[in-house]
């Protein structure tokens, strides 16, 4: 069984940083894309940055420069250091990974996700 574990987030304020961190554990074969989405109240979930297992990151235009997504290849952490946060950034923020478990095949595994709060 795989699980994804998220800590952090919170209520902050604008201007302020915020680490969100997930942790995979579990039967594992190995692990593509790892990343985080988050959705704000009556909107559709969205993506925020994804880091594949070459090192390549993609970031959604609305947090370049802000946001930086890394990745811990020997704990199967991945890392999102929030920079500079507005009230817009505020939303739930769902760790996402592309995982294939042993004997199966790669799917999309979510963690439950976390309250990001921005505002003052």
């Amino acid at each position: 069984q795989v699980q994804l574990v998220e800590s952090g987030g919170g209520l902050v304020q604008p201007g302020g940083s915020l680490r969100l961190s997930c942790v995979v554990s579990g039967s594992i074969f190995s692990i593509y894309g790892m990343g985080w989405y988050r959705q704000a109240p009556g909107k559709e979930r969205e993506l925020v940055a994804t880091i594949y297992s070459g090192g390549s990151t993609n970031y959604a235009d609305s947090v370049k420069g802000r946001f930086t997504v890394s990745r811990d290849h020997a704990t199967n952490t991945v890392s999102l250091q929030m920079n500079d946060l507005k009230p817009e950034d505020t939303a739930v923020y769902y760790c996402n990974a592309q995982i294939r478990p042993r004997g199966g095949h790669q799917v999309d595994y979510w963690g439950q996700g976390t309250q990001v709060t921005v505002s003052s």
